[in-house]
């Protein structure tokens, strides 16, 4: 009686254990029986906002003195933004940035310190937005006419902007997308199989570059500004059922 009971048991052991395997055989083909692809969307565009800065600044021992000189700067330079062309609500200055200066001079033991009040140093600047890109770009290359007014003016590089990007971004998944599932389907038909029902989908983020530039991308996005010309790129990656 005890030997078949434990024949009985061991049957038993071996048709669990079977079932078992059949599953887990089951369920890591059901698992394989799928093909994982990633898309690309890219696109080409030009920017249509532009930003551009510059500085300026004034010296004097007196602190009125340097003060009024900036203030004739600011209004020269007004006055030739103006001429160029510039809407007075595309120009921002900034409020102005006073500090006092003191001669650099050298102790017994030949070490910096600091020497005698050298005067008062005010800077200010300004800054200008416009959807006129190419008109901005040349003001931007031409501050040398305001430096020959003698204005110790310093321009910053412009940067370029574009407004509809959320115009982009949809184009950029409705291309990606559809190259993504054109490469599933090609992959199926080398297979001798057939593309099922899509299982997951998922999307990288957007990447902005200069077009045919080394620039590397990042997690968390890139996004240039130094160029005008944009190429903005992103992954689809989308995994189907096989059949």
């Amino acid at each position: 009686m005890k030997t078949y009971i434990t024949a009985s048991i061991c049957a038993l052991g071996l048709i669990l254990a079977t079932f078992t395997l059949g599953e887990a055989f089951k369920n890591r083909n059901t698992a394989e029986n799928t093909i994982s692809v990633t898309g690309l969307g890219s696109k080409t565009f030009t920017s249509d906002l532009i930003s551009w800065s510059a500085s300026f600044s004034e010296k004097s021992m007196d602190l009125k003195s340097a003060y009024q000189a900036l203030e004739k700067d600011r209004k020269e330079i007004m006055e030739y933004l103006s001429s160029k062309g510039v809407k007075g609500e595309e120009i921002i200055f900034s409020s102005v940035d006073i500090s006092k200066e003191f001669k650099e001079e050298r102790d017994v033991n030949g070490y910096y310190q600091r020497g005698a009040f050298d005067g008062y140093k005010l800077k200010q600047t300004l800054s200008i937005e416009s959807k006129e890109v190419e008109k901005i770009e040349a003001l931007s290359r031409t501050v040398t006419d305001i430096i020959n007014k003698g204005i110790e003016l310093t321009s910053s590089r412009p940067l370029y902007f574009y407004t509809q990007l959320s115009e982009i971004k949809h184009e950029l998944i409705a291309e990606g997308t559809e190259d993504a599932r054109k490469r599933a389907e090609e992959i199926a038909e080398n297979a001798k199989a057939k593309l099922g029902d899509l299982k997951k989908a998922s999307m990288g983020v957007i990447q902005i570059t200069a077009p045919n530039s080394a620039e590397d991308y990042s997690w968390g996005g890139t996004f240039n500004t130094s160029s005008k010309e944009k190429e903005a790129s992103i992954t689809i990656r989308l995994e189907y059922n096989v059949k």
